[in-house]
């Protein structure tokens, strides 16, 4: 669920700034990882192992691009190269508490801070220990 919300406010981040990834874009650099674990036969045992799932990988690739797009945006305007993913992240929070970001509470809650799923009593108070 993390990865859904996180690529959602990176496209929007990306749109406010006016950064669009082509389907060509995306094409080109899956055809890159797939050469580079071993072609279309490496290539589920590579999403596997990387926690992504088949259906998700153009929306993973989508915001790898962005991230990358947005990194480049941010250098160009001074920020130092070690601080890009920070500033990046920093864009994503600001969007998340703009938005008002929630979470189903069987899935946990939203850290606005961290912009991060955080897991959650899902019982809350309905489960108490005995005292015996």
């Amino acid at each position: 669920m993390r990865f859904h919300i996180l690529t959602e406010l990176l496209t929007e981040v990306a749109a406010k700034v006016k950064i669009s990834v082509s389907k060509a874009e995306i094409d080109t650099r899956r055809a890159s990882i797939t050469e580079q674990v071993g072609g279309p036969t490496g290539l589920p045992k590579a999403l596997v192992g990387a926690g992504i799932a088949a259906k998700d990988f153009d929306q993973y690739l989508q915001g790898i691009i962005i991230a990358e797009k947005l990194g480049q945006g941010l250098q160009a305007t001074g920020v130092a190269a070690d601080q890009v993913g920070a500033a990046i992240q920093q864009l994503v929070v600001d969007l998340a508490k703009k938005q008002k970001v929630t979470v189903n509470p069987r899935y946990g809650v939203w850290d606005a801070a961290t912009a991060d799923v955080v897991a959650a009593d899902s019982a809350g108070s309905a489960v108490t220990p005995s005292n015996k």
